[in-house]
């Protein structure tokens, strides 16, 4: 009997949730279309109707990446600081969905750094995070919660701040468990405010203790 579309969608599914299977196992290094195939349980030559090359198999990989990273569920932001601190506390690998996705994040740039067109694509993602966050730092001075200043350099230096501590819980879980990753964030936040600014928002001190 000839497949019908359904069959077709149903397998690329499947091709789709072996594909995240191995990046979450062994990461983008060992992202091949013999593990996948493996994973599968089918045969390479079947997997080249779907990825003709390595290159389109990171591709798809990145993409499910993506959309696996937007779906995360997020925490409720609020406005002014608390709006950043959120968004910060988003990207941290604070539970075990962010920690597999940060390790595929971070496993990904050996591979990004490798393709010049890779490498763009990157740089224009991080460079929409800073983007969205340099938004939320200006919200945040107009409220009077943050002091005045050029707000992409606060967010450049907030997004650099996240992606360190988040290679560093990487590597040492055990030294960086969620509640020590939200008191160096919120040691952070605090830092940018000078002793002198009256309005500072209570969940910078206080919402990490009520996690």
């Amino acid at each position: 009997m000839p497949r019908t579309k359904g069959d077709h969608e149903a397998r690329r599914r499947d091709v789709s949730e072996a594909v995240w299977r191995v990046l979450a196992a062994q990461g983008f290094g060992g992202l091949t279309l013999r593990a996948v195939a493996a994973e599968l349980g089918a045969t390479t030559g079947l997997l080249t109707h779907y990825f003709p090359a390595k290159r389109d198999l990171v591709a798809h990989a990145l993409e499910l990446l993506d959309q696996r990273t937007a779906a995360r569920p997020r925490r409720a932001g609020g406005t002014g600081l608390s709006a950043v601190r959120a968004a910060l506390l988003g990207i941290l690998p604070l539970t075990a969905e962010a920690t597999a996705t940060n390790r595929i994040w971070v496993s990904s740039w050996d591979a990004a750094l490798a393709d010049p067109a890779l490498s763009g694509e990157y740089a224009l993602k991080y460079g929409r995070s800073r983007e969205k966050l340099r938004d939320l730092v200006a919200a945040a001075q107009e409220l009077g919660e943050l002091p005045p200043g050029d707000p992409a350099r606060i967010a450049a230096g907030a997004q650099s701040f996240v992606l360190g501590l988040v290679v560093q819980v990487l590597f040492a879980p055990e030294a960086f468990p969620p509640a020590r990753q939200t008191e160096l964030l919120d040691d952070y936040l605090a830092a940018l405010v000078p002793p002198g600014l009256e309005t500072r928002p209570a969940s910078c001190s206080e919402q990490g203790r009520d996690r």
